[in-house]
Formats: structure tokens, C-alpha cells, sequence
């Protein structure tokens, strides 16, 4: 809690009238009363207002066998906001945007299809911890 310390603007942004904290996480509590974050507030896909979990679509393309590593960003888009786009890791080279798109499209509602397309890579960059770096996929979008 330093980094608020005598900021009243950057407290103002995280605690609220009430005095709730506002971490940007987004998470559920199961029925045995489990709290669970699988998402962060900033990280969601907005397509014509609706919310899409970057979380959501890589979970389910990473249940395909030919697929060995994944993550999904938001592309603008003038028409919808943005545009859900996958990175992704091939374990051989025979998979296609194709198959991954209609992978995908078996499985989510139509606005979470993905229309940003799919780009093949190498490796998903990611943090020591093995954090997705979404914001170098965004640069590598741009």
C-alpha cells in the first residue's frame, strides 16, 4: 500500500467512497465458497460492449492437441471496439488459422469468435513467472 501513500489520486482510483479495494481482478466464489481470479479488468476484449476473457479462449485452445501454447489479445476494430486475435504455438506445422478458428467457433458464442485472426509464433512471450506479456503481443499488433 506505499504506492498510495500521500497520492490521493491514485488511492481515489483503487479504494472507493466505501472503502473497497479495486485490484482489477475478476473472479468468482464457487459453491464450497472457493474464491477463484481467473482474469484481470484491463486484460478483457470488448466487443460491441460485450466482454470477452482472454482467459476463456486460451484455456479452450489449449485443449487442442496440436496446439502447445496460446494467448489472445484485442485488436481494435472501428466497427466492433476490438477484435479478439490468438497467438499461437503449433506442436506440428499441418494446423491452420482454419482449424483453429473453427476449434474455436464449436465452442464460444459468435462475438467471442476469433475475428482478429490467428497468428502462429515461435513462443508466447511471458514473465519469469510465467505471466502472459499481453502488451508485447499489443506492440506486435500495431
Amino acid at each position: 500500500m506505499k504506492g498510495y501513500l500521500n497520492r490521493p489520486e491514485a488511492t481515489a482510483e483503487t479504494i472507493d467512497a466505501d472503502g473497497w479495494l479495486h485490484t482489477g481482478d475478476i473472479g468468482y466464489v464457487d459453491s464450497k465458497g472457493q474464491t477463484y481470479i481467473v482474469d484481470r479488468l484491463k486484460e478483457l476484449i470488448k466487443v460491441k460492449g460485450l466482454q470477452v476473457a482472454p482467459a476463456e479462449l486460451e484455456d479452450i485452445l489449449l485443449s487442442h492437441k496440436e496446439i502447445q501454447d496460446a494467448a489472445v489479445i484485442g485488436v481494435p476494430d472501428e466497427k466492433t471496439g476490438e477484435k479478439p486475435r490468438a497467438y499461437v504455438v503449433r506442436a506440428n506445422e499441418t494446423l491452420t488459422e482454419a482449424d483453429v478458428k473453427h476449434f474455436i467457433e464449436e465452442k464460444v458464442s459468435s462475438y467471442k469468435f476469433l475475428t482478429g485472426g490467428v497468428v502462429f509464433v515461435d513462443e508466447i512471450p511471458k514473465s519469469p513467472s510465467g505471466k502472459i506479456l499481453r502488451r508485447f503481443l499489443r506492440d506486435q499488433a500495431e
